[in-house]
């Protein structure tokens, strides 16, 4: 058993003996209301994305298509609350011992500032709708590496603001936990398990899915990233390549060389394409992970972007 289960489970030991008398069962129970398809299944992305939160502000919202914004700060100003679904996080099990299951997800918050709030919610079917039966925060700009429910446990691995970091550039990673209790989603033990490096990179073979804000990869020949020591090699849309790479000077930081390839030649398409992929490489001056997800933030002749690879 690792350490972070080790003290989740001990914080957490004689709460689910509490949760036990909470749960219904029986012909009266309230999942008798709930057609047996939602018993069986979480609430989906797309009823979530119209879903009532709260936990948040000082008042309920509702997401449409996943998105919120409240009323400008000062009247016909641009600055507003806003908040909502990160669409590439979803867990799902049965958090509170009621024999159905529910939803995990995490919400974004914006107010104006720089900052930008995640929380980790819990939602599941009540009377034929879906519900927010528990949120907790994570954190401003903690970036979310992975997560998992261990049948108990929200467990989720992240990156997030040590004691001598600035607020843009976390670098302490850390273990978090959280329960579904009788008073709402409480977080439990937390395992400080060291400092982001370059390292973190590695170990992992990454295939792209956005060059940019909206410009989709392309999905008839996947693009591959893989890191080694301060060397990372793939395979472009038409071409192998390779790419010396250092960390920078501050956390989160990457300078990438210029990019060498094979000389295959391919349709018009893929080569355009992998000149610009290449070209965003060599532009790379950062990195992070985004709901299990790693960004790669870049700039060339002025326009800033970032691309995004899931795990191969």
């Amino acid at each position: 058993m690792t350490i972070r289960r080790i003290v989740a489970r001990a914080w957490f030991a004689l709460i689910p003996m509490l949760l036990s008398g909470c749960a219904q069962t029986g012909p009266d129970s309230p999942a008798d209301n709930i057609p047996s398809e939602q018993q069986q299944s979480a609430p989906d992305m797309e009823s979530i994305g119209d879903a009532t939160f709260s936990g948040i502000y000082d008042h309920p919202f509702t997401l449409i298509d996943g998105r919120w914004a409240g009323e400008p700060f000062e009247p016909g100003g641009a600055s507003r609350p806003t908040a909502g679904l990160a669409k590439d996080f979803y867990l799902s099990g049965d958090l509170d011992g009621d024999g159905r299951n529910e939803a995990i997800v995490v919400l974004w918050e914006n107010s104006g500032g720089s900052g930008s709030y995640s929380y980790v919610a819990v939602v599941g079917w009540q009377d034929g709708k879906v519900e927010n039966i528990g949120t907790a925060e994570i954190g401003d700009r903690v970036q979310v590496r992975d997560g998992e429910f261990d049948g108990q446990h929200i467990i989720l691995t992240v990156v997030q603001q040590g004691s001598d970091d600035a607020a843009c550039c976390p670098s302490q990673k850390a273990t978090r936990t959280w329960l579904m209790t009788p008073n709402g989603l409480q977080e439990g033990g937390v395992v400080i398990d060291g400092t982001l490096s370059t390292s973190d990179l590695e170990g992992q073979s990454w295939r792209l899915v956005e060059l940019a804000r909206d410009e989709p990869a392309m999905q008839s020949t996947p693009v591959t990233l893989v890191f080694d020591s301060l060397r990372l090699s793939g395979q472009g849309p038409c071409n192998r390549y390779f790419a010396e790479f250092e960390p920078g000077n501050y956390s989160g930081s990457i300078v990438i060389g210029q990019a060498g390839a094979t000389r295959m030649a391919c349709a018009a398409e893929q080569m355009e394409f992998e000149q610009q992929y290449f070209r965003a490489l060599s532009g790379v001056n950062s990195y992070r992970f985004s709901m299990g997800r790693l960004a790669l933030s870049w700039v060339y002749e002025n326009k800033w972007n970032t691309m995004l690879f899931d795990e191969e």
